[in-house]
């Protein structure tokens, strides 16, 4: 119980638990994408994708209610940490200019694309997801394609796609130096799988809507 303690009473143990769960999430948006790009496989492989996923059943209820403490948590010591961090320096998971990252546009916007990214998994929530519930009419392809002829929901997604990038960009990179891995030998490495890793999610993610029109 004392480690517990030491993880929200500590400043790194907070920075520590707050980089693991944004790896979480980043291994989330990778097989997520994965899984998405089936759509390049044409309407019945999109679809297929989704009954499989959907036939996992209570250990997909599982998956997403843990996905949700993650974020709950990652929000709270991410407000924490944001106020506790501007009495002294910019917040980020941690900073050793040394081993590369240093300061960008993107670990200087993290708190605000980190407020926004919240913003658009709400509404990706209340649009996208509350209309898979009920697939009695329309399959998901259908679905998608109606939400994405919207061009006010094309253009906010693509945006979105844009801001997520921006935060995995720095969040990659930071959090693997929070918990440790910080030798200048591979950090660079990693800062750069980090810009890599922030342009497949946003071509990744960005491309799926423009397949989904183009395939109607």
């Amino acid at each position: 119980m004392i480690w517990v303690v030491r993880i929200f009473t500590t400043s790194i143990g907070k920075k520590q638990l707050m980089a693991l769960t944004g790896l979480l999430f980043l291994l989330f948006l990778a097989t997520h994408l994965l899984g998405n790009l089936s759509i390049y496989g044409g309407q019945g492989a999109f679809i297929s994708y989704a009954e499989h996923l959907h036939a996992l059943g209570k250990l997909l209820v599982v998956a997403e209610v843990g996905l949700v403490v993650a974020l709950l948590i990652h929000i709270t010591l991410a407000v924490i940490l944001f106020f506790e961090n501007r009495k002294a320096r910019p917040i980020q998971y941690a900073v050793d200019k040394s081993g590369g990252g240093g300061r960008t546009f993107s670990s200087q916007t993290m708190p605000y694309t980190g407020f926004l990214i919240l913003a658009f998994v709400i509404f990706h929530l209340a649009t996208f997801s509350h209309h898979i519930v009920d697939q009695t009419h329309r399959n998901i392809f259908q679905i998608a394609y109606e939400l994405f002829s919207n061009k006010g929901i094309l253009i906010f997604y693509l945006a979105a796609m844009v801001v997520v990038a921006l935060h995995v960009r720095h969040g990659l990179w930071s959090a693997f130096q929070t918990i440790g891995a910080n030798h200048p030998k591979y950090m660079p490495f990693i800062e750069w799988l980090s810009i890599i890793f922030a342009i497949i999610v946003a071509v990744g993610f960005g491309s799926l809507p423009l397949a989904i029109l183009a395939l109607k």
